[in-house]
């Protein structure tokens, strides 16, 4: 069904039904991504402040045939939080939508609205001597709303999982302005089809979450740091092993940084400490409740030069250190920005696959144009890369113009024969609605097509992304 524009008289009438304060022109910030590689556009954003308010929205869109993009932290690299094109839009910021409902610190759980910054969940679970492990680079902006629709990974998915594993329930509104009450804090509920983990990781288009119940963990009062150097990511996986075979559950992160990394730290952030160099490096963390955890880590690194997988090591003395370490790790996206990606890549693979596919799709990237520089680096623990191509020295981003299909179906290509993804955690948005199509399996995305027709028949909910109907 083709939709209409939201026109003054309907953005009047949902004005009559929140109120009018709650709407606002369509200012800038809300139609860019953080990239600059698009324009959105959008007749008003609407901030609600309840779920009542959002059925309200949802109710008079879905009757009018007026789209909604919902906006979350607007962190998102993947265009799903802006609509290029099409009949205006309404956005529909959850920003206001922002309390933390509960800390069940007895039950290990917090209630908290979609609008709440991820950090700020961090520190409330803190305060209360507990653990929310969920942490990305943009926690100071994004928000849980954001995460939970894109089930968001970060760097300790290895001990506890994506977004949705980290989710109990959910409060959420769909398209027709009904509202889901399913916030509840139980971990064993097997009362029909799970309607949380399908609205988690669809990315606005089936519905809008609201508020969710969030899994906390006990904090860990030890957390064991260390960066090494390894030869290469295949030894950075037999080191993965063995620490999870010497630690087990305690092994929180295991992040593979690339040498190409830590040159572009030093080129546009000098300010960065890099405390230790190499080809390539792993940032690996056990964290747990005592001081044998400790004991056990340094054994085992100790064991692991002495079997020569790693051959030099820096352990963190102090939380100073493990922070500066920690600050290194995090700073590596930042300055690839400054750098400017020609080709940026967020995928996942078996991890038997990861070595031969950075070797060999390297030296393809190299075949094609010797001047191209690959930084491969992020959450090998489970298989996470973030695969980006960049420019020459002295050159730019646009002097490779001509190359970036190539570089796209080398890097997909590779990805699919391999049994990978293309897209890993950062969802599929705008951006690889093709791709998903190109390499999608069919039954899925006839089943994928049935579910959004079913739940959004008119299209209303976040129009054009992740799936073509």
């Amino acid at each position: 069904m083709d939709l209409n524009p939201a026109t003054p008289e309907f953005i009047k009438q949902i004005g009559l039904a929140i109120g009018a304060s709650k709407i606002l022109p369509p200012e800038p910030r809300y139609l860019a991504d953080p990239r600059g590689l698009r324009q959105g556009h959008a007749a008003a954003v609407v901030l609600p402040r309840s779920v009542g308010d959002v059925s309200a929205i949802l109710k008079l869109a879905n009757a009018a045939c007026v789209g909604v993009v919902p906006y979350s932290g607007g962190t998102g690299l993947v265009g799903g939080q802006i609509m290029p094109d099409g009949a205006l839009p309404l956005v529909l910021s959850l920003e206001k939508l922002n309390a933390v409902r509960e800390i069940d610190v007895r039950g290990n759980v917090m209630v908290a609205e979609a609008g709440v910054i991820l950090d700020t969940v961090r520190a409330g679970a803190d305060a209360a001597g507990r653990l929310f492990p969920l942490a990305l680079a943009s926690g100071g902006s994004c928000r849980i709303g954001g995460n939970l629709a894109t089930n968001a990974g970060g760097v300790q998915v290895l001990r506890y999982g994506n977004a949705r594993d980290l989710c109990l329930g959910i409060e959420a509104v769909l398209a027709d302005g009904t509202i889901i009450h399913a916030l509840k804090k139980l971990r064993k509920d097997n009362t029909g089809y799970d309607l949380r983990n399908l609205l988690i990781g669809s990315e606005g288009t089936l519905g809008i979450i609201t508020a969710a119940s969030l899994k906390l963990f006990p904090k860990p009062l030890i957390n064991a740091t260390a960066l090494v150097a390894v030869a290469s990511p295949s030894a950075a996986l037999d080191l993965l092993n063995h620490m999870r075979d010497r630690l087990g559950d305690t092994v929180a992160a295991f992040e593979l940084i690339n040498g190409q990394g830590l040159e572009f730290l030093h080129e546009t952030m000098p300010q960065i400490a890099v405390p230790l160099s190499g080809a390539w490096l792993v940032l690996v963390e056990a964290a747990g409740g005592s001081s044998i955890v400790a004991d056990m880590f340094e054994a085992a690194l100790v064991e692991a030069f002495e079997n020569k997988l790693i051959s030099e090591t820096l352990l963190a003395a102090n939380e100073s250190q493990r922070k500066a370490f920690w600050t290194m790790r995090e700073s590596i996206p930042l300055a690839n920005r400054k750098i400017g990606y020609v080709s940026a890549h967020d995928i996942s693979l078996p991890l038997n696959n990861i070595p031969a596919f950075v070797s060999e799709t390297s030296a393809a990237i190299s075949a094609m144009d010797s001047t191209l520089r690959v930084n491969a680096f992020g959450h090998l623990g489970d298989g996470n890369l973030h695969f980006n191509v960049f420019p020459g020295v002295g050159r730019k981003a646009e002097d490779y113009d001509d190359l970036r299909r190539r570089l796209v179906r080398l890097i997909h290509d590779r990805i699919d024969k391999m049994g990978g993804s293309f897209s890993a955690e950062h969802g599929i948005g705008r951006a690889k609605v093709a791709e998903l199509l190109r390499y999608g399996d069919p039954g899925r995305l006839a089943a994928m097509r049935a579910i959004k027709r079913a739940l959004d028949p008119n299209g209303i909910m976040n129009p054009g992304a992740v799936i073509a109907v």
